[in-house]
C-alpha cells in the first residue's frame, strides 16, 4: 500500500496525472516503438498528442492503396499508447486530401504503382481489378465491392478508435479526402477550406456513407446531388465542422482544442467517445458505408461512368473533370496537381 504522502488524495489534482506514471499499471514500461516509417503519411507523439500528417504533397495528399492500410495502423498505435490522449489528422502542403489519386483510379484504368504490400493474385491485384472494369467485359461488384470496402475500414479506424480523433482540415478535403474527414469526431478547418464530393456528379458515390450522418437529410442532398463543396466558414455554419476560423490562426485555434482534450483522463474520453458513438452506430452508420460503397461501384460502371473513365484515359483526367465541373461554374485548377480531386473544388456560396 502507497504512503499516506503518496496518497493521490494528497496531491492537487491527480486525476490529471501522467497515465504512466506512479501506480499506473504501465509505470516503469518502456515507450511503444516508435521507429516505423510510412509512404503516405508521418507518425509523431508530441506530449499527450499524436499527429498523423498525410505527407504525398505534390500530389495534393491524394489516396494510394497504402493510404487506409498505413492510416488504420497509425490509429491503432495512438490507440494502444498509455502517453496518448488525443489523436489529429491533416495533411501537409496546400491541402488535407485531394481523395483518390485518380492518375491511378482512372487515366491508367485501376492500375495503381507498386504498394508496400504485395497484393499479387488478390482482390487487391491491380490486374485483377482492371479487368473488373473493362467496359468490354463483365463486371463483378463484389471484387470492386472488397476492394473498396478495405479503403472504407482504413479510413473508419478514425471513428471506431477509442480515443477521440481531431481532423485539421486546410485548403481541400474533397472526394475521398471528405470521405476520411468525416470519420472525425473532431473537424475543425480554415474559413477557405472546400469540402465536399464533386464525383457524384460522375463515377462516384460517397463510400463511406457519413454525409447523411453529419449533416441531416436535406443538407446532405444539397451537397450532393450538385456535387457542390462547403466552404470551412460554411460547414462550421452547417454543423459538419465545430470550428473554423482564418487560415493563419488554424495551428493555434487547433492546438487549443487538443490541449483541451489531453487535459480529460483518457478513460474518461474513451466511455464518452463510446456512450455518443452508439448514438451515431445506432443511426445506421455501417449499413450507410455498405450501400453507399456498392452505389459508388455501380456509378463506375453505368454508361456515363464509363464515358468518364474512356474520357479519362484519353484526354487525361484534369480535362475530363473540368468538362465535368465547367458547367457547375466551379472548374479550378489546384497549384499544378492534376492527379486528385483537387481539382474540383468548388464552392456552394
Amino acid at each position: 500500500m502507497a504512503p499516506d504522502d503518496e496518497h493521490p488524495g494528497t496531491r492537487p489534482a491527480a486525476w490529471r496525472d501522467d497515465a504512466t506514471g506512479g501506480d499506473s499499471p504501465y509505470a516503469g514500461r518502456p515507450a511503444p516503438d516508435a521507429d516505423i516509417a510510412y509512404r503516405t503519411l508521418t507518425y509523431e507523439v508530441t506530449g499527450r498528442i499524436a499527429r498523423i500528417t498525410f505527407d504525398r504533397p505534390e500530389r495534393g495528399n491524394a489516396i494510394t492503396a497504402d493510404t487506409p492500410i498505413e492510416l488504420a495502423h497509425a490509429v491503432e498505435r495512438a490507440d494502444l499508447d498509455p502517453r496518448v490522449h488525443v489523436t489529429v489528422l491533416s495533411g501537409r502542403g496546400k491541402g488535407f486530401c485531394g481523395g483518390y489519386d485518380l492518375s491511378i483510379f482512372a487515366e491508367d484504368g485501376l492500375s495503381p504503382t507498386s504498394s508496400a504490400q504485395s497484393t499479387a493474385g488478390t482482390v487487391l491485384d491491380p490486374t485483377v481489378q482492371a479487368r473488373n472494369h473493362d467496359p468490354a467485359g463483365t463486371w463483378d461488384p463484389m471484387i470492386d465491392y472488397q476492394m473498396m470496402s478495405r479503403f472504407n475500414r482504413g479510413f473508419a479506424s478514425l471513428l471506431h478508435a477509442n480515443k477521440p480523433v481531431v481532423a485539421k482540415l486546410h485548403g481541400f478535403a474533397v472526394a475521398g479526402g471528405s470521405d476520411i474527414a468525416l470519420f472525425a469526431d473532431q473537424i475543425i478547418c480554415a474559413d477557405d477550406t472546400k469540402i465536399g464530393y464533386p464525383p457524384t456528379r460522375v463515377w462516384g458515390i460517397p463510400a463511406a456513407g457519413m454525409w447523411a450522418h453529419r449533416l441531416g437529410d436535406q443538407r446532405a442532398k444539397r451537397l450532393l446531388f450538385t456535387g457542390d463543396c462547403l466552404t470551412g466558414r460554411q460547414a462550421a455554419d452547417w454543423g459538419l465542422a465545430v470550428e473554423s476560423c482564418p487560415a493563419e490562426e488554424l495551428d493555434e485555434r487547433t492546438e487549443q482544442l487538443l490541449n483541451r482534450i489531453a487535459r480529460v483522463p483518457i478513460n474518461q474520453l474513451i466511455m464518452t467517445k463510446l456512450a455518443l458513438n452508439s448514438a451515431l452506430l445506432n443511426q445506421g452508420v455501417a449499413n450507410s458505408g455498405m450501400v453507399g460503397t456498392v452505389f459508388d461501384g455501380i456509378s463506375r460502371h453505368t454508361r456515363e461512368g464509363y464515358a468518364f473513365q474512356s474520357r479519362s484515359t484519353t484526354a487525361g483526367f484534369r480535362q475530363a473533370v473540368r468538362e465535368r465541373d465547367e458547367p457547375f461554374g466551379d472548374w479550378k485548377r489546384a497549384g499544378g496537381d492534376n492527379t486528385s480531386e483537387t481539382n474540383a473544388s468548388g464552392t456552394s456560396e
